[in-house]
């Protein structure tokens, strides 16, 4: 029973390390989700992509929390399988191997409810982020937040394909601010970078966009295609945004009133 005990207060101990370091990781700038799968994937040792590996291996704290979990992991990981190994082989008796089968898969399956629960997570996202932000020297600025990245809007990647509307084009050509859309910077496929591009920009095929806008928005500007149909759908997406605009705007003179 020892061993099994173990075994439930390695895995609580796990979900909470995961946890701690995605709301780290989440501190220095990536998205919630990035984060989540980025601090699971070190902990289990499944690895990441090219992108992904990149994305911790060039940001100092991310590769600090990284290394941690990975050490972390490995013991952890080692620990339960050790632990339920004695559970079972040290039990002789059927029946007594069963109940601990029993008591191994009720353990488990609470586990995964109170985990799974949204005002337990809400509490413990709180509790860890006040613990980060007092005794760590993270940079924990809410890039979500400042970003306005709620309701409709998104920052997100378009690669530029060479049948696209975008394709071939200058920035000031697309005039992609009328569609309420402002491209944030561009990555060739050299590896070059340019942030915050001007007007006289070329989108070139291959090229990686990121960009920033309501979420319908960027996914049409994604399927837009060349020719004259693309900018029939340019012409659309320029008055469905200033229906958006004027909306806003009616609805801020309320506010005031």
């Amino acid at each position: 029973m020892t061993a099994l005990v173990s075994v439930f207060v390695a895995i609580t101990v796990s979900l909470l390390v995961t946890r701690l370091a995605a709301e780290a990781i989440v501190l220095t700038g990536l998205s919630r989700q990035a984060a989540e799968f980025q601090a699971r994937s070190a902990f289990t040792g499944a690895g990441f992509t090219t992108r992904e590996s990149e994305q911790v291996t060039n940001h100092p704290a991310r590769r600090q929390i990284v290394m941690l979990l990975m050490l972390f992991g490995n013991a952890g990981v080692i620990s339960v399988i050790s632990s339920l190994v004695l559970t079972f082989v040290s039990s002789a008796d059927t029946r007594q191997a069963g109940w601990r089968f029993l008591i191994l898969g009720v353990g488990l399956g609470l586990m995964w409810i109170i985990s799974s629960n949204r005002l337990f997570n809400r509490y413990l996202t709180i509790f860890l982020r006040w613990g980060l932000r007092r005794w760590t020297k993270l940079d924990v600025r809410d890039y979500a937040k400042l970003l306005r990245l709620m309701k409709d809007y998104a920052v997100t990647e378009l690669r530029v394909k060479s049948q696209d509307w975008l394709a071939g084009k200058r920035l000031d050509e697309l005039q992609l601010r009328d569609e309420g859309i402002v491209i944030l910077g561009i990555q060739r496929p050299d590896q070059t970078y340019i942030g915050a591009p001007h007007g006289e920009t070329q989108i070139r095929a291959q090229d990686l966009l990121i960009v920033y806008g309501r979420e319908d928005a960027l996914s049409q500007l994604d399927s837009r295609r060349s020719g004259s149909v693309g900018d029939q759908d340019h012409r659309q997406a320029v008055a469905e945004q200033q229906q958006v605009e004027n909306e806003e705007n009616m609805r801020d003179k309320a506010s005031q009133a």
